[in-house]
């Protein structure tokens, strides 16, 4: 709340929007240098010609070459067929962790067992440690799934588990149990009590873990390069590498910053229509969780 005192006949505005205003400004001055000016450079540089855009400068363009640039970057590029891979991988892949993640959370939170706790640090340290590609190659390769779509996906959906599952077990364990034991007491079931009572409750906690999920999983390149094999199952980051490492002579830097653009755009566009939405859960989700 926002306190007033009166002085001289005048109503002066003490410290608290003072300092709400020095920590937006703060805010602004550290988002301009890494954030505005990275991506007015993409973007600018995206509607330049080829000579021009080697400058790599933050200025207008002297020719305007845009539509070749994104026209060049959907057809030889192959956008669409990287965004159709994206898709298909990254929406059930997410759905999959935010599922799985909730329900081992529910049984981390509610149980005493030594044995359980062990696995919950070992889930969450997932979040720490380095991918292994070599032991994921092996063992993909003996289930028969290495190169593959769905090899792809369950080492995806592994190794972010772990984002879910510690975000998730802190909620849970701040809720208390006496609802979900009269409910199984009035006979519900365990999964009616996790459909009907937990998930609902954890759908700030899930909110804001399928943010991190969307933007990780979106953006992963590491494993979509060693465990995605053919031109056919590329998603958009691998399209994105194979289109600029395809010149012999030199990167055309003006295809390549559209093609970051028209990558991000997704990305983009869900953040812009569900700002709100964001803010809100990121804040619902850090406090209660």
């Amino acid at each position: 709340m926002t306190t007033v005192a009166r002085t001289t006949g005048r109503i002066t505005v003490r410290r608290p929007r003072l300092r709400k205003g020095l920590r937006y400004g703060l805010l602004s001055l550290f988002a301009v240098p890494w954030i505005v000016v990275p991506f007015w450079m993409l973007l600018v540089n995206s509607f330049k010609t080829d000579g021009e855009a080697s400058v790599l400068s933050l200025g207008w363009p002297q020719r305007w070459n845009a539509g070749a640039n994104y026209s060049t970057v959907i057809h030889q590029g192959t956008y669409f067929a990287g965004l159709e891979n994206s898709l298909l991988v990254g929406v059930p892949t997410i759905l999959a962790v935010l599922l799985l993640g909730s329900m081992a959370a529910w049984a981390y939170a509610r149980s005493n067992s030594r044995s359980l706790r062990f696995t919950y640090y070992a889930s969450s340290l997932s979040i720490l440690l380095p991918p292994a590609i070599i032991p994921t190659v092996y063992i993909l390769t003996n289930l028969g799934l290495n190169g593959s779509r769905a090899g792809y996906m369950l080492t995806i959906a592994g190794t972010r588990l772990g984002v879910v599952i510690f975000l998730a077990t802190g909620f849970i364990r701040s809720l208390p149990s006496d609802y979900e034991e009269a409910a199984q007491i009035d006979g519900a079931s365990r999964w009616q009590v996790y459909w009907r009572m937990i998930l609902p409750l954890l759908a700030p906690v899930l909110f804001t873990g399928g943010i991190l999920l969307v933007i990780n999983v979106w953006n992963d390149f590491f494993f979509a390069l060693f465990l995605l094999q053919g031109q056919s199952r590329a998603t958009l980051p691998l399209t994105l590498f194979q289109f600029a490492s395809s010149s012999i002579e030199s990167v055309r830097w003006n295809l390549v910053f559209a093609h970051v653009i028209l990558t991000s755009l997704p990305l983009l566009i869900i953040y812009i229509v569900l700002q709100r939405r964001v803010l809100s859960g990121l804040t619902e989700g850090g406090t209660t969780g």
